[in-house]
């Protein structure tokens, strides 16, 4: 993925990891579009970030996100590169249905259908493109499972395999299919998580993936040296070490074992 001279689409950017991403593209030259579900927060955004375009979408809803592919195409259509950012992140209690089906339900449908049916919206499109990306969100947790989301974590486990067999799929084409793996960030993406001491903050995040963009352009995943702890536990022969380190010093972990 090219640094520069881009026309972005980042579904899931009014807050947290997406809008500052948004914001660092849109400084480093690029088109950006940035989609979400509240009108206040799109509104807001294009006041504080000039030059910023907005829609507004669902991306639990598959008609929203059609209409809203319609809209950004008709507006953007040099559009290259699509950055699958939404995503949430629930606890759950897999002990009775109540404690976890609804939450698992709701998991699935914005962080695995959600993208699917992003890529399916623009997938044609980009393949009419030069220098085309698809940029595809996953999570430390997709390798190692925190123990109080587990459909969390099955659902950006479900991303990464996705994007490797989609990167597969289209190598007949143009499009490259790149994986973003952040860490624990300072966001509020979990309550606590904007002031926990295990996250990594934002914008140390932000300014190391833009600098892994810059340098390493061909990349198949974007990893800040601090997920690396949990993406290679499994290689390096440590995965039952850093299954306990997580689940022991993570804060939702510890206030559950205290209840």
């Amino acid at each position: 993925m090219n640094i520069t001279g881009n026309t972005v689409f980042i579904p899931g950017a009014t807050s947290g990891i997406g809008l500052a991403l948004a914001v660092a593209l849109h400084e480093r030259g690029n088109d950006v579009i940035v989609g979400g579900r509240r009108a206040e927060l799109l509104e807001r955004i294009r006041a504080e970030h000039r030059g910023i375009d907005t829609v507004q979408l669902d991306t639990a809803d598959a008609q929203s996100i059609q209409s809203a592919a319609d809209h950004v195409l008709s507006r953007h259509p040099d559009l290259n590169v699509l950055i699958t950012m939404a995503g949430i992140m629930r606890t759950e209690d897999w002990h009775s249905p109540e404690g976890f089906l609804s939450t698992a339900e709701a998991t699935i449908t914005t962080n695995l259908l959600g993208p699917i049916r992003l890529i399916g919206a623009f997938v044609e499109h980009l393949q009419s493109r030069q220098d085309a990306v698809i940029m595809t969100v996953s999570s430390g947790l997709a390798f190692v499972p925190l123990a109080v989301t587990p459909t969390y974590n099955a659902t950006k486990a479900a991303i990464h395999r996705l994007s490797e067999g989609i990167r597969l799929q289209l190598a007949d084409t143009g499009v490259q299919v790149m994986e973003l793996v952040p860490p624990a960030v300072r966001t509020a993406l979990m309550p606590g998580q904007e002031e926990s001491e295990f996250a990594m903050p934002l914008d140390a995040y932000v300014a190391e993936v833009m600098q892994l963009i810059e340098t390493q352009p061909d990349a198949r995943e974007i990893q800040v040296q601090n997920v690396k702890f949990l993406r290679y536990a499994e290689v390096r022969g440590e995965y039952d070490a850093v299954v306990a380190t997580l689940n022991r010093l993570d804060p939702h972990s510890r206030a559950e074992a205290a209840a």
